[in-house]
């Protein structure tokens, strides 16, 4: 079972009330069906990526620790002891080189869980882009639960470009867990088309919370 050392997982915590409480009330935030996560093994979590709000909202209002992927040039500098007190994984420039793989397939055979974009990139347009497919072999081979995260309103609150977020709604929704058994009966195909399947129904009752 992965497990971060005692400051870090008390700097977590520490920092997911001190964004999280804000951020509650800045984004008249909703959150629905994110107990779907489990609290614990390996987890893959899926998300539309809508802006750079995205990993810092599921991060606070997730109720377990998350893995993070940055690049490997944050890991650098002034950064670098910030990305690291979060236990990120690095990165290279391209997304997700050889390194890259590895070191997340580890953490989730480890047990940990992990959260990815697979659209790739921010919408530009705030709808759903094609998911690329490369998550599904980590899912199979580190037997992780894969769930669907989806936001909506960030894309909105802080879209490209934008230095600092407008107070509009915000709303996560967990999806239905895909659980390895699951995974295993569907060939890759399959497997992404479940999944985004899966993430637009989440992306619909998210713009629903979110007035949209």
């Amino acid at each position: 079972m992965y497990q971060r050392s005692f400051p870090k997982f008390v700097w977590y915590r520490l920092t997911q009330w001190a964004f999280g409480l804000p951020a509650r009330g800045w984004f008249r935030l909703q959150c629905h069906g994110l107990a779907n996560v489990p609290a614990t093994g390996p987890v893959l979590l899926v998300s539309n990526h809508q802006s750079h709000l995205d990993p810092v909202l599921i991060g606070c209002f997730v109720h377990r620790p998350l893995g993070y992927l940055a690049r490997a040039t944050l890991f650098k500098g002034f950064m670098g002891p910030l990305i690291r007190a979060y236990d990120a994984i690095p990165i290279d420039r391209e997304g997700m080189g050889l390194g890259g793989i590895r070191a997340t397939l580890k953490r989730i055979k480890q047990g940990d869980a992990v959260l990815l974009f697979p659209e790739g990139t921010r919408t530009k347009n705030g709808e759903l882009q094609p998911l690329m497919p490369g998550f599904l072999a980590l899912a199979r081979r580190g037997k992780a639960t894969v769930v669907p995260i989806a936001i909506s309103g960030a894309f909105e609150a802080m879209p490209r470009g934008r230095l600092l977020p407008r107070p509009v709604r915000i709303a996560l929704v967990g999806g239905e867990p895909i659980s390895p058994e699951a995974a295993a009966e569907l060939d890759d195909e399959a497997f992404l088309a479940e999944v985004a399947k899966r993430l637009t129904e989440g992306l619909a009752e998210a713009h629903r919370l979110a007035g949209r």
